[in-house]
């Protein structure tokens, strides 16, 4: 009975994309994740195109599986969402993606296929290897995990390792995304760093990695190591860093960006590292859903989004990195002030440019990180580990310490409320 009701609903949400529908266009996306003046933009361009009009109702998210809930009742009819990495590898497996339209652009330019970076096609091609995602999904922006650091207080040698999370020097000062994917990863890295080095498992291996083994390893390193760490921040941690009251952190390097930013505008320098022991590297992307009712217009707003100035400016609104291969992405980034990198596998001819390592890692770094994956099934297996190891007793050390955190955070937000900065912009990225 309950198999035929959704059958019925979703017969009833295909026949509700009526004539009407047909100029709207639902985007689902990631708060503070767009440069909200291209949305009007937008409308303009694909009436320009088309000679259509289309009215964007623009709607946002903070949770991953929230928006994937609803795409997967089919009680929503979203045009274009931006779902993380594994969630679009799971939405792929599942059959909730409708294959891009790009022959619908006719004489509009194609600024998927030409902008695409070698790099994103090939890692977005080896998430199924009978689906080739490419052809359901666009990379929008990228990054990788790391440690963010205070080089007042952590030396780059002792900020190269993720054991600088068990590191008793910096007791109480020391922050964990509350993320578990983002942190299991790193942490299993680090275990099987002898079997790596022998060859005997790969990164990707590791990314795949659910047994109940691994899951057992990493959560008694965790409950070792949180005896030392000052908070599970969600959003408050570059805030921490920025004041010196946390000087490690395990963070994304989108927010690693802003965080150096704002600390040195305070005086205090800080730098982000990927550690030598390899690391993970994110993708969110945007995807047409099963129960789309305007899939032309999705098209042409994924098309949009590629374009490289809308490119541009969504990544300097946001703080994020695009994963837009296109030249004049690469230019607009362009500072002497940095030493040459090879981001060659990113940008084509790019072996020696000068830009800032945190935004577009070196060949010789992203070679050591590897994309996550969705755990399907045994994805409940990692919540109910880092529940256990969130739910442990705390020690008081910790409990003073996220006293004064939640303190200081309250009038840091108060403040940065009343004069929100854009560079202060950041999505709240709950990879379960």
């Amino acid at each position: 009975m309950k198999k035929l009701l959704l059958a019925l609903s979703a017969v009833l949400m295909l026949c509700s994309c009526g004539k009407d529908r047909s100029q709207i266009l639902k985007v689902y996306n990631w708060s503070d994740y767009i440069d909200e003046s291209v949305i009007p933009e937008f409308e303009q361009w694909y009436e320009e195109q088309t000679g259509e009009k289309i009215e964007v109702i623009y709607q946002t998210f903070d949770v991953n599986e929230t928006m994937l809930s609803k795409i997967e009742k089919g009680h929503e009819d979203y045009d274009v969402v931006c779902p993380s990495d594994y969630i679009i590898e799971r939405m792929l497996n599942t059959g909730l993606l409708l294959p891009l339209e790009l022959d619908a652009l006719g004489d509009t330019p194609n600024y998927i296929a030409n902008n695409r970076s070698p790099y994103i096609y090939n890692t977005f091609k080896s998430i199924n290897p009978e689906i080739n995602a490419n052809d359901y999904s666009v990379a929008y922006m990228w990054g990788t995990s790391g440690i963010i650091y205070n080089t007042k207080y952590v030396t780059e040698e002792e900020a190269s390792t993720w054991d600088v999370i068990r590191n008793k020097k910096f007791a109480g000062k020391i922050l964990l995304k509350d993320a578990p994917r983002d942190v299991y990863g790193p942490v299993l890295i680090y275990l099987r760093q002898k079997e790596l080095a022998e060859g005997s498992v790969t990164l990707q291996d590791l990314m795949k990695d659910s047994s109940d083994s691994s899951i057992a390893e990493v959560e008694a390193y965790l409950n070792e190591a949180k005896e030392l760490i000052a908070g599970w921040e969600a959003d408050f941690g570059k805030e921490q860093l920025t004041k010196e009251l946390a000087w490690v952190s395990l963070n994304w390097s989108g927010d690693a960006v802003w965080a150096i930013d704002e600390a040195a505008d305070m005086g205090v320098e800080l730098k982000y590292i990927v550690p030598e022991e390899g690391s993970n590297v994110w993708f969110d992307g945007w995807v047409i859903p099963k129960y789309a009712c305007n899939t032309k217009a999705a098209t042409f707003f994924i098309d949009f989004m590629c374009r490289p100035d809308i490119a541009i400016r969504n990544m300097d609104a946001t703080g994020y990195v695009s994963a837009n291969g296109a030249r004049e992405v690469l230019e607009s980034q362009i500072d002497e002030e940095f030493d040459p990198i090879d981001l060659s596998y990113f940008f084509e001819g790019a072996d020696s440019v000068c830009v800032d390592p945190v935004l577009y890692p070196d060949r010789a770094v992203i070679e050591r990180c590897a994309l996550e994956h969705d755990w399907g099934a045994d994805t409940e297996k990692l919540i109910q580990m880092w529940s256990r190891v969130k739910g442990s007793e705390a020690s008081p050390m910790t409990v003073i310490v996220i006293a004064a955190l939640v303190l200081a955070v309250i009038a840091v937000l108060v403040s940065r409320r009343i004069n929100k900065s854009r560079k202060g912009s950041s999505k709240n990225h709950r990879r379960k």
